[in-house]
């Protein structure tokens, strides 16, 4: 069952049995054979969220993230063997980073930006733990802090996690244990607070893309008839 966002609770200490252990290192196994296919196209990535923290579930997804800005037609060449079961072009707000996600088997998705992100943008996958190839080898002492849709800062332990709502901590204090600006925790609480009062929003771009279309090609066309797409895009040009 998937958690409901932005729903905390109490400080609380978790101890995994050896089902969560192994569930934990079969989604690794998974994970780092993508992560090693597309490191030996020459891309660097990362798997975020649960995965990295370790505190996964039957229904949890793979993750991963190639930070950068790259040609979107060597990712999919790199996953053509793996098999792509889906492309979206995805904009959460006008003024938010344009992504692509590519879709793969096991529940897997690979993101990585169409326009040069900013800092709190790249901080977002950071907020939620996250974590490189070397990191997935062990899962037991290679496992990182984040926090999940609930806000709850979950914490890694030697038997499992502690998970401490955000409410009971500064913000200053969660982006330092994390590793990531207080920028990006002020704004992931606000926007999960309001979820939780208002429900799910919806995002402002959610393009599937035809077998035929490529990301670069669809992004120019919608740029050329939205401007407030155009705007984001021009902007990071111009930096």
């Amino acid at each position: 069952m998937r958690r409901k966002t932005a729903t905390m609770g109490q400080y609380c200490e978790v101890q995994y049995n050896k089902a969560h252990w192994e569930l934990l290192r079969t989604l690794r196994e998974k994970a780092a054979s993508v992560l090693y296919t597309l490191e030996g196209a020459g891309f660097e990535c990362f798997v975020h969220g649960s995965l990295a923290r370790g505190d996964v579930s039957p229904g949890s997804d793979i993750d991963i993230i190639i930070p950068g800005v790259v040609q979107s037609f060597r990712v999919e060449l790199a996953l053509d063997d793996i098999g792509i079961t889906a492309r979206k072009l995805v904009q959460a707000t006008p003024g938010a980073m344009v992504k692509a996600h590519i879709y793969i088997p096991d529940n897997t998705t690979v993101t990585f930006p169409l326009v040069q992100p900013n800092d709190r943008e790249l901080d977002f996958y950071a907020f939620g733990g996250m974590i490189g190839i070397k990191g997935l080898e062990d899962i037991i002492t290679n496992r990182v802090p984040g926090v999940d849709k609930r806000l709850m800062l979950i914490e890694p332990t030697a038997e499992g996690h502690a998970e401490t709502p955000l409410s009971d901590l500064s913000s200053g204090v969660v982006a330092k244990k994390i590793g990531v600006g207080q920028g990006i925790v002020d704004e992931r609480i606000r926007v999960l607070q309001r979820r939780a009062r208002v429900g799910t929003t919806g995002v402002y771009l959610d393009r599937l893309l035809s077998p035929t279309e490529g990301f670069e090609a669809v992004l120019e066309e919608i740029v050329a008839s939205d401007s407030l797409v155009r705007r984001r895009v021009k902007s990071k040009k111009r930096n």
